[in-house]
């Protein structure tokens, strides 16, 4: 019997192609002393923002106009003094400079295919993000802003950092401003008694925001306490969200792989497979190099530290040899349980769907269609019944809100998929690059979070023997 086709007009395009959510345009504003981590917010949200929801984001910093038209003249504390006029008319330049290219970009913005480049049909304006890095420390110079933003018809946001915690102030000072930027080359205690003058003179003409009618986010202390007015929307409740979780705890994240599985050595791909005799010669090595690197500094005293593993059993077993000893801090409550192991479900690896348990010979022979739509787009491609790459970034959105909050050294075993999605993200990636980063097996990555963006440090437990190919298989 001739079977009746019941859907005359099919769907011929498959997912969207620009990898986004369509949101309103917004123009975060920082607000805030000097030293209460602006930059560092701007930077982290935009990665954020960028990476996990495909809005085209940019920072825009003032103080990077600044330097660059005074080229080589050092603009010490006294360059920042109010009663200042030729000063004051050079920083007003750099701003209106920064906020004019700001706003031609944001006029800019249209939606674009990224498999073709080309323009999208959708009408209408397309989300992004702008962050207008300053002090912003006056009424009088917010009113501006929003004065000289009104043709982009963008929504407003203002961002305020307050601090009134001298370490914190301390900290940031040393980590963002000694040694860079305004004080290349210049003794570190002279850099940092210079820039509390610079701090001081601003401080005379600091207005916290109050204004009713403006929306705004207030971090206080770095996060101990958020406040929010008019705060509404997809994305600005995301960036709300994101911003309860942040912090100035600067402190590293480990990613491993688990050790050589059963189905890495047989080249399938997927599965639920235990380790080999490598795999567990690298999990012994794992627990004594996270004992000795992770739980202590450099001077040997012990570190509270964390431990995520996926559900799956190789990250499970790979990690099953860290130690868990029990410590109790000065003035602590309760004790801490070193790398008490947390399973997240959300760390399992991309799921291959009806591929899961096949070697990608196998896939060719009897998916041939499959494995040429992977092989034009690895990004999109989505295994049938199964994940993508998009897929996985939605899964592991709520794991980079998790890993933001975390104080303390955080070591995750996972699997290449997963650690190439995290990876992407914190270094600052495009999304769409992350499919290429190397997630070698035996291999720790501690990646750290700075000022300026993350360093990077990789550190083989085991070499691989010559001429064997440990992992065959790649996702």
């Amino acid at each position: 019997m001739k079977r009746v086709n019941s859907n005359p007009y099919p769907q011929t395009w498959g997912p969207p192609t620009t990898y986004a959510t369509r949101t309103d345009k917004i123009i975060i504003v920082m607000v805030g002393l000097p030293a209460r981590g602006k930059s560092y917010i701007a930077r982290r949200l935009s990665q954020y923002i960028s990476f996990f929801y495909g809005a085209p984001c940019r920072v825009f910093n003032v103080g990077d106009y600044r330097r660059r038209s005074a080229g080589s003249v050092v603009q010490d504390a006294s360059f920042f003094d109010p009663n200042n006029e030729e000063a004051l008319r050079m920083r007003h330049e750099a701003s209106e400079t920064a906020l004019s290219e700001l706003v031609d970009w944001m006029k800019s913005i249209e939606p674009k295919r990224l498999d073709t480049g080309e323009d999208c049909y959708i009408s209408g304006d397309f989300g992004a993000v702008a962050f207008f890095d300053a002090t912003n420390t006056s009424a009088e110079r917010r009113k501006w802003i929003i004065d000289k933003v009104l043709p982009t018809g963008a929504k407003v946001i203002f961002l305020e950092s307050i601090c009134r915690d001298e370490q914190i102030i301390t900290r940031n000072i040393i980590a963002s401003k000694v040694g860079v930027k305004d004080y290349v080359g210049v003794d570190p205690e002279a850099a940092v008694r210079d820039f509390r003058e610079r701090i001081e003179k601003y401080e005379r003409v600091y207005e916290e925001i109050h204004e009713k009618e403006l929306s705004w986010i207030k971090l206080i202390d770095a996060g101990r306490e958020i406040a929010m007015n008019n705060i509404r929307g997809f994305l600005p409740s995301k960036i709300a969200q994101f911003l309860m979780n942040l912090h100035m705890t600067r402190t590293p994240f480990y990613l491993s792989r688990h050790g050589q599985s059963e189905y890495n050595r047989l080249g399938k791909i997927g599965g639920d497979s235990l380790l080999t005799e490598m795999g567990e010669e690298y999990a012994i090595k794992l627990g004594e190099w996270a004992s000795t690197n992770i739980c202590h500094d450099a001077e040997g005293s012990i570190v509270p530290a964390r431990l995520w593993t996926s559900s799956l059993q190789r990250t499970i077993r790979t990690a099953r040899h860290v130690p868990h000893p029990v410590i109790t801090g000065p003035g602590a409550e309760t004790d801490w349980i070193q790398m008490r192991p947390k399973v997240f479900r959300n760390i399992d690896e991309i799921f291959a769907g009806t591929c899961d348990g096949m070697t990608y010979e196998e896939i060719g022979e009897l998916y041939p269609d499959e494995a040429a739509s992977r092989k034009a787009d690895k990004f999109a491609y989505r295994y049938p019944r199964g994940e993508s790459y998009i897929d996985l970034i939605a899964r592991l959105e709520p794991i980079a809100l998790e890993m933001e909050r975390q104080r303390e050294p955080l070591l995750i075993v996972g699997h290449q998929a997963i650690h190439r999605v995290l990876y992407g993200y914190l270094m600052g990636f495009p999304r769409e690059k992350c499919i290429k980063v190397e997630i070698p097996l035996n291999t720790v990555i501690k990646i750290t979070p700075t000022e300026a963006g993350c360093e990077e440090e990789r550190f083989t437990l085991i070499q691989e023997p010559p001429n064997v190919n440990l992992d065959p298989a790649s996702h």
